[in-house]
């Protein structure tokens, strides 16, 4: 009887438990809830609390086959975005992504704006500068980001 409790704890919290994407994807937007109205952001690394290599933001309607490609392996049941307006952004850390932020701003509460893609992604090291013009919708509670290129 013991065992079965056991078990059962150990599976439930296994099974609430998220995801290091998720969670990061999380702390990700809400690490911009201290900047209001219009700012710049110098560069995204700074605000990102945890560490990574690479990050990829994907241009729209790109599948799903083509994301785990270019990551290099699939990591979880993913979505195609359906939308111009939806951000697939994957961050990886040794090769392994350790965030993912996917969908509707209304739902995120971020909007990145790469502009246009030449391919179907857009490429950064950590060590690149990611600056941004920021400007906060108080209506719809959407941070929107609009990469500077230099």
């Amino acid at each position: 009887m013991i065992i079965t409790i056991s078990i059962a704890i150990l599976f439930s919290l296994n099974y609430f438990k998220k995801d290091i994407w998720d969670e990061n994807s999380e702390q990700l937007r809400h690490s911009f809830d201290i900047i209001s109205g219009t700012a710049v952001i110098d560069d995204l690394s700074q605000w990102t609390s945890f560490d990574w290599d690479v990050m990829y933001s994907f241009r729209p309607y790109v599948s799903k086959e083509r994301v785990y490609e270019v990551v290099g392996y699939k990591w979880d049941n993913i979505s195609e975005t359906v939308n111009e307006n939806m951000n697939q952004i994957v961050f990886l850390k040794d090769n392994e992504v350790v965030c993912y932020l996917y969908g509707y701003p209304n739902n995120t509460g971020l909007e990145f704006d790469f502009g246009e893609y030449e391919g179907d992604y857009i490429k950064f090291n950590s060590n690149d500068l990611i600056p941004f013009n920021s400007i906060f919708d108080d209506k719809n509670q959407i941070r929107h980001f609009n990469y500077i290129k230099e």
